[in-house]
């Protein structure tokens, strides 16, 4: 059943599942598409239905939102939830999962774009979510949704925190009162495109997505579940295909991207400590990092808030966020 799906898809020396393999759920059926790959199909739709993308363990150490989803899966199994609108469940990386490690060769988060011609075992799975998820969404004509959970790495002055990827599709303002009502304590705006997983939904389905930070990285036994009860009450309002639940936005900070602070050669650093918290402000004349191609970062013109610094990045990737407060969006 569902704990045998979630259990064998983690399993050190994994059973290969039996793809196609289905069975009944309460209010439905669920159907294996590949490894890690589970969609939930309802026997009947509910009133506010719409098609859920939830996934999880795109990195592999982070453990919260995959203890999570077996917990809301656990639900359903029990019947304590009747299955009433069509959700497809992910878990990312496989492989980094079992080594409990961020990524094996390089981050899978950086590669849902169309036409990526990379090689190797993390593109192959990058292309392999695309697709399922292109044909889940092909199936099902309704509202669509997709909830990408995260942990950070480090710290955070608001543990919690979503972020919109940038694209054409406007943000429902039912989900931010939504997220309000999970948790979440705040929110960031993409300023431009960055080929996450989340961002892939938004970008090519024009679905309500985000990526959700739920705490910080942690063992598995380590979390702190009770945290994330708002998120497990979103979830399965989607997962029965109810009204989401509403909260206030004034409860929830907003900010805004204003640039990214890119690694560009080997001699790269930051200039702050490696266990600085996300959102974190700097005032106008701090140097943020040094790179030995790019030059000197200094903030100028306003203070701004770190988010996501770290500077082992791979050579061209994103070392840090630099984001400015924003009202809430109206």
């Amino acid at each position: 059943m569902l704990d045998d799906w979630l259990a064998s898809s983690l399993d050190a020396d994994p059973v290969e599942p039996h793809e196609g393999r289905s069975g009944k759920v309460p209010g439905g059926r669920y159907r294996l598409h590949a490894p890690g790959v589970l969609e939930l199909l309802p026997d009947e739709l509910a009133p506010e239905a719409q098609a859920c993308v939830v996934s999880a363990g795109i990195h592999g150490n982070e453990t919260a939102p995959i203890e999570l989803v077996g917990a809301w899966l656990a639900r359903l199994e029990a019947g304590q939830l009747r299955l009433g609108a069509p959700v497809l469940v992910i878990l990312g990386n496989l492989e980094a999962i079992r080594q409990g490690v961020r990524f094996c060769t390089t981050n899978l988060n950086r590669l849902f774009q169309r036409g990526l011609d990379l090689e190797g075992d993390e593109p192959d799975r990058a292309r392999e979510l695309m697709a399922v998820v292109d044909a889940f969404f092909a199936r099902h004509t309704l509202p669509r949704v997709h909830y990408d959970m995260h942990t950070a790495i480090r710290d955070s002055r608001y543990p919690r925190f979503a972020v919109e990827p940038f694209a054409d599709a406007e943000t429902d303002p039912a989900q931010w009162h939504g997220l309000a009502a999970a948790g979440m304590q705040a929110a960031l705006h993409q300023h431009r495109h960055s080929w996450t997983f989340s961002h892939y939904s938004k970008h090519y389905h024009a679905a309500q997505a985000f990526t959700l930070e739920l705490g910080k990285v942690r063992p598995f036994g380590e979390n702190d579940l009770d945290a994330l009860a708002g998120m497990l009450t979103l979830l399965e309002a989607l997962l029965e295909g109810r009204q989401m639940p509403s909260g206030n936005l004034e409860e929830v900070r907003f900010f805004r991207v204003v640039s990214e602070l890119m690694r560009q050669s080997q001699d790269f650093s930051l200039c702050f400590s490696e266990e600085t918290p996300n959102f974190t402000e700097f005032a106008v004349g701090t140097q943020l990092a040094h790179d030995g191609q790019a030059g000197d970062t200094i903030v100028e013109e306003a203070p701004v808030a770190v988010v996501f610094p770290n500077a082992q990045v791979e050579l061209g990737a994103r070392a840090a966020l630099l984001v400015r407060a924003c009202p809430p969006p109206t």
